[in-house]
């Protein structure tokens, strides 16, 4: 069933009107932005999952909610869209490379997705987007080097290196598939991958196999750490462990001046700061530990970083500075 999200109160200033469309492996969210800057509203339904021609479906549920959303605000008229999706993508051709939790291989989103709106697009990965939304008008603004790790279904980075996004042709930021652990096994085919430990979608996994308990959410397992929950405590831990290990080669490499956590995990606030920080110190010798912070845009950051894509796109085919 579609449903409303909470728009955010973060404002993208005066622009194009535009439409952003956030993929995530949970969800995925539809946004329509004025020329105000202010987000009219987001639609929010969960994502299509049909094996080989889940592609195919993602597109048409675009479709559909950016109809929904132009009929519901006619004096609104977009001028582009920009979508965001998850795993390995090539921002230039317009291209999902692969997604391991998602299933597709090599398709074709920017050329569909401009067929079924008909509207031009600019496209890229929702990480990516995410962090560009974060760096721009969130808690990463402050930085030029600075890494935005999104810790929900999956695990990834958005790098930015003298406050320019580093891509890396699309491959930059898969923090989630470094190995940390000797198991379990990943959805990408590898062992001990970060995203197999402690992601959301993880932790959940993790904890049904360890106790038979069904719970609805990480948010869960960690109430039932807070209560001395055995099983709880070791997984939540183990994640504390290996997120810090990842970190700490993190910082090794790239020495950003922060470490700024969206995703659903960072909605646990201090209790995952602060434990992360304590690890860090006691991992970390001469290098310097970057300041560690929550996202501050919240959980509408992916279709906010869509629209300012977007936005970018119609300046540039103006030729705007």
């Amino acid at each position: 069933m579609n449903s409303p999200a909470t728009p955010s109160q973060a404002s993208l200033g005066h622009g194009s009107a535009v439409l952003g469309f956030d993929v995530g492996g949970t969800d995925l969210k539809a946004a329509l932005v004025d020329t105000g800057g202010s987000i009219c509203d987001i639609l929010r339904v969960p994502t299509p999952r049909e094996g080989a021609h889940t592609g195919d479906a993602v597109v048409a549920q675009v479709g559909e909610l950016g109809l929904r959303l132009q009929e519901g605000h006619p004096t609104v008229h977009p001028q582009a869209a920009g979508l965001l999706v998850p795993g390995h993508v090539n921002d230039a051709a317009g291209v999902g490379v692969f997604s391991e939790n998602l299933g597709w291989k090599n398709y074709p989103f920017r050329d569909r997705t401009q067929s079924a709106l008909h509207l031009p697009v600019a496209f890229s990965h929702d990480v990516r987007g995410a962090g560009e939304a974060e760096h721009r008008l969130g808690a990463a603004a402050p930085f030029r080097d600075v890494v935005v790790m999104t810790i929900g279904t999956g695990i990834a980075g958005a790098i930015f290196i003298d406050g320019k996004l580093y891509t890396g042709r699309g491959m930059a930021g898969e923090i989630g598939h470094s190995k940390v652990a000797d198991g379990p096994v990943c959805a990408c085919g590898g062992r001990g991958c970060l995203e197999a430990v402690a992601s959301a979608g993880a932790i959940v996994r993790r904890y049904t196999a360890a106790t038979g308990v069904v719970v609805a959410g990480a948010k869960e397992v960690l109430e039932r750490a807070a209560h001395a929950d055995a099983h709880a405590v070791a997984i939540w831990d183990s994640a504390l462990d290996a997120l810090a290990l990842d970190l700490s080669h993190t910082i090794a490499l790239l020495a950003p001046e922060a470490i700024v956590f969206g995703g659903g995990l960072s909605q646990a606030g201090a209790a995952l700061l602060m434990p992360l920080e304590r690890r860090l110190d006691a991992i970390l010798t001469f290098q310097r530990r970057p300041r560690l912070l929550c996202a501050s845009i919240g959980e509408n950051a992916g279709v906010i970083g869509a629209a300012l894509r977007a936005r970018d796109l119609v300046d540039e085919r103006r030729g705007t500075p």
